[in-house]
This record gives structure tokens, sequence and C-alpha cells, in this order.
């Protein structure tokens, strides 16, 4: 069979480098060509990769090789992109988050719904075998009826002036991305949303605590769910190293995974478990260690999202539904809501 024929749409956000950097190594999927509204960031990434660059997005969409567009722009072009794509019958993996707003995130489903083509997110926790270890572990009952979840998702990048200053600084736009916990905390609400289903409510903080570069700098959120579980969210951008990075406290047992972020995998591990467990029922095991191996550093997760792509559009199949994509931003903004209006968030 002939390789599938990638089209990227767009280089602004830095992880559609990596996807591609780890196409061009696959037999079964290639890279064919590129747009960019910023003309020199595109000519310049799509000659990196030796691809094609054009302005026109037609040049892309109309091709006959394209048989899926990577969309990468910033965040508040997402739904315009799509439903382009989506009217070219062109499939679609998207750059998280799916949208600044829930209108936006309609727009995308309606316009993919009515083309009737593959669509998915582009979230690199649900590619990550400790994450997937973690919920098979609790899906099979390892550690029975899980109470509470804590997920610490952090990332320096505010201490960094290449990050504020260079080419990511859309990043830091509320008109582009909103804020940093929109644009990073995105990923832990899906990866909660993944774990114990939609919330039916949250309580949240989000503010700038050491930074003033960009609208937020951190936020720690509540979620309760419908069975009375707890989840707590803490995501900054201004962590140098970090360590323990998920907790989940069941009735029979707990699950830890340790170096689970850009922080605590940026130094060289001090305990080498990346994911353990203990089981009331079997206490003489003490620790569990699963074997889990540690990345080397955070950006081996991302990486980590091209194979499962290409196999998932070859079957069909998306790794995180357009649906999916809306409950993450959904819970991001609700907690906006709640830190804005200082009351409980309840979920429609």
């Amino acid at each position: 069979m002939k390789p599938l024929g990638i089209g990227i749409l767009s280089f602004a956000h830095g992880h559609v480098n990596a996807y591609a950097h780890q196409i061009k190594t696959y037999p079964d999927a290639k890279l064919v060509i590129a747009w960019d509204d910023n003309a020199g960031r595109g000519k310049a990434q799509a000659d990196a990769f030796g691809i094609p660059f054009s302005p026109r997005i037609e040049d892309v969409l109309n091709r006959d090789d394209v048989d899926c567009v990577i969309v990468a722009s910033e965040t508040n072009k997402h739904a315009d992109l799509c439903i382009e794509a989506a009217k070219a019958k062109k499939p679609i993996l998207l750059q998280k988050p799916m949208a600044l707003t829930l209108a936006d995130c309609d727009r995308i489903i309606e316009a993919v719904d009515k083309a009737g083509i593959w669509f998915s997110m582009a979230y690199q926790m649900r590619c990550d075998p400790q994450n997937q270890k973690m919920k098979q572990l609790i899906d099979q009952g390892a550690i029975g009826r899980v109470g509470i979840l804590r997920r610490r998702h952090c990332i320096g990048v505010l201490f960094s002036n290449d990050f504020i200053n260079g080419p990511s600084k859309w990043h830091i736009d509320p008109v582009a991305n909103k804020g940093m916990f929109m644009d990073d905390a995105c990923h832990a609400t899906d990866f909660i949303y993944w774990f114990l289903g939609r919330p039916v409510s949250v309580m949240a903080e989000i503010d700038n605590v050491l930074t003033t570069a960009a609208p937020d700098d951190t936020g720690v959120a509540i979620y309760r769910f419908a069975g009375g579980e707890m989840a707590v969210l803490l995501n900054s951008s201004v962590v140098h190293a970090g360590e323990n990075t998920t907790e989940i406290y069941g009735d029979k047992g707990v699950i830890v995974q340790n170096h689970g972020d850009g922080p605590s995998c940026a130094l060289k591990p001090p305990h080498p478990i990346g994911v353990k467990l203990y089981q009331s029922e079997r206490p003489d095991l003490g620790w569990q260690d699963l074997g889990m191996p540690i990345p080397a550093g955070h950006g081996d997760r991302i990486h980590g999202v091209a194979r499962p792509f290409v196999d998932a559009l070859k079957s069909g199949t998306p790794m995180v539904s357009a649906r999916d994509g809306r409950v993450s931003v959904e819970m991001c903004l609700a907690a906006y809501d709640s830190a804005e209006s200082g009351r409980r968030v309840q979920f429609a």
C-alpha cells in the first residue's frame, strides 16, 4: 500500500515538528506539503523537512495525495482551519486545545460530522505507556473504587526569555491562546476526563503567582464527579523541577506516577520508579514497581504521538474524538469561570 500523505497546516505549535521528525522515518506515511499563514515560518520549517511550502492553503487541501492534515496553528485559528479542511474532505489531527470557546468546538464538530471524516485530537498523554498502564489498572479494579485523583501537570516556560519573546510568544497572547492554564492544563483535563469521565462541578483559582508575562501562570482546580470522586489539578508554567506527578487513591489501593511531566523529566530521576502500585489486599508486597520506563525527556512523550496517530488514521479510529476534545475545553473554561467568579461552577 502507498504511504499515507500528510499535509501540515501551520507550524505555529512546536509539537508538529516532533510529529514531522517521526513521520519522516516511517515507511507507511510521508510528509507531502505544508502551508502557513506566516510564510517565513512555514517555508523555513518545510525546507527543514524537505517538503514543498505554499502560501495558498488550497494547494494543500486540493492535493489528491494528501490523506490527512495536521492543524497546528495558533489556537484561535483552529476552528476556521478545521472547517476548511473538512470542506475538502481531509481527515484532521488537531493540536490542543481544540478551541478557545465551546462555540468554536461545536463548529468543528458540526463540520467534521457533516463531512464524515476522521478527526482526532493530538493529546500525547493518551499515547504515554505509563498513563495507559494506570488507566488499565483502574479499569481492572486494581485499586478498587477511586476516591481521589491528583494530577500535577507543569512546565517552566515562563522562566524562559526565548519562550516569552521568541516565535512561541503567541502562547501568551490572550487573543491567540487565552492563557497558560488554557494552553497546558487542557492536557490534564483530558487526562482526568479519560480516567474518571465528565465532571459535574469545579472550583478553581487561576492567576499569576510568580510572573506577569502571560495572562496567568498557575491554576488549581478541584473537580467533582457524579460518583462522588474528586480530582485535583495543579497546572503551572513556573515550575523548575518536580517528581511526583500523579496520585490515584482507591478503597483498595494507591497508584503513584513519578516523572510524568516536563519539570520532572528534565532532571535525572532521583528515584527509578516510574509507576508504582500499593494494594491493601497484598500489603506484604508493599510498593510494587510496575517496571514502566521513565522517558529520557518530556519531548519523548510528544514524539510518541506520531506512531499512534498514523495507526489510528489507518484503522479509522480516532485517538481522541472531537466530542472528547470539547470536554477538555469545557473543563478549562469552567475553571476560569470559577476563578473569576469565586464560586463553584456546575456543568450543564
